[in-house]
């Protein structure tokens, strides 16, 4: 088997490809330099330099590879963006996976994407056409759709982290009574490696949520017990955070965007079965383990 990845120079992808190469497994990487794959390659990955943007590349670096792992997408940017790098790529991704007769697509989407949040911002857009692509490709199919993501370094945790740790007041978006079901990174990865092979995961949308279900409140207050700190929390109603993000979001390093707290406010983020967990059978992290390992 070999792999070609997407995406592997990111915060998932490192893992993703560190799972892959424990196990053995033939991995091909795109990355637009080879200075950021540099990790991947000391692991023993192929570095190939390319864009999901680019079908003649992509057609190169799929050709000989068994199995494709799509990860790229984007947070910000104007709606043009989501749909060049994330539909416009991941159709010339599938393109490319075709032609080079791999046989099985494996697909990162994104916990909330449904044909209900298509239209409340371009970010669940995107991930619901990528979604459509995916299925509509002539090879097999699996689509992950992960919820938030933890981990020690990257991702969210670690800003969460030092929310609590640096300010004795902690702002929340919201009531903060919004629920979410984090997963932890290598755990996400485990899947993912899972999903190359597991003929249960064939043509399947599988969530992936970790054994913990959490609302806002209740994480910030888990966090600062595990740091033990004694944290009051201060609700922002999301209506000034809007209005606060529509001001900043321009700028550089700006934190949230509008559409962020748009998708902030929406349904709680929890898987709605446990398909993923009959299908792969690996064992979770706990929410209480993953913030330990995180401060």
């Amino acid at each position: 088997m070999r792999v070609l990845v997407t995406g592997g120079t990111g915060f998932v992808g490192t893992s993703v490809i560190h799972a892959l190469r424990a196990q053995q497994t033939e991995v091909r990487v795109l990355a637009r330099s080879r200075e950021r794959a540099a990790r991947a390659a000391a692991w023993g990955a192929e570095v190939v330099t390319g864009d999901v943007t680019d079908p003649a590349g992509l057609v190169a670096a799929a050709d000989g590879c068994t199995h494709v792992v799509h990860l790229v997408a984007i947070i910000k940017g104007r709606p043009e963006d989501f749909e060049r790098v994330m539909v416009d790529g991941t159709r010339n991704v599938a393109a490319a996976a075709e032609h080079a007769g791999a046989g099985r697509l494996v697909l990162m989407s994104a916990l909330g994407t449904s044909e209900a949040t298509r239209d409340t911002v371009p970010y669940y857009r995107a991930k619901w056409e990528m979604e459509q692509i995916a299925r509509g490709a002539a090879l097999e199919h699996v689509i992950l759709r992960p919820s938030f993501v933890f981990a020690r370094s990257g991702g969210a945790l670690p800003t969460f982290v030092r929310q609590v740790r640096l300010s004795p007041v902690v702002t929340v978006l919201g009531p903060g009574s919004q629920r979410s079901q984090p997963i932890w990174l290598d755990d996400l990865a485990a899947s993912v490696a899972a999903s190359l092979v597991d003929p249960g995961a064939a043509n399947r949308t599988l969530e992936l949520g970790g054994p913990d279900v959490v609302t806002w409140n209740e994480l910030y207050r888990a966090i600062a017990r595990t740091l033990g700190k004694r944290r009051r929390l201060v609700h922002v109603p999301f209506a000034l955070a809007r209005a606060a993000a529509r001001a900043t979001q321009a700028l550089p390093g700006a934190p949230l965007t509008v559409d962020q707290v748009t998708m902030l406010a929406g349904p709680d983020n929890v898987v709605s079965n446990d398909d993923a967990q009959s299908v792969f059978g690996l064992p979770l992290v706990p929410l209480a383990e993953q913030l330990r390992r995180a401060v």
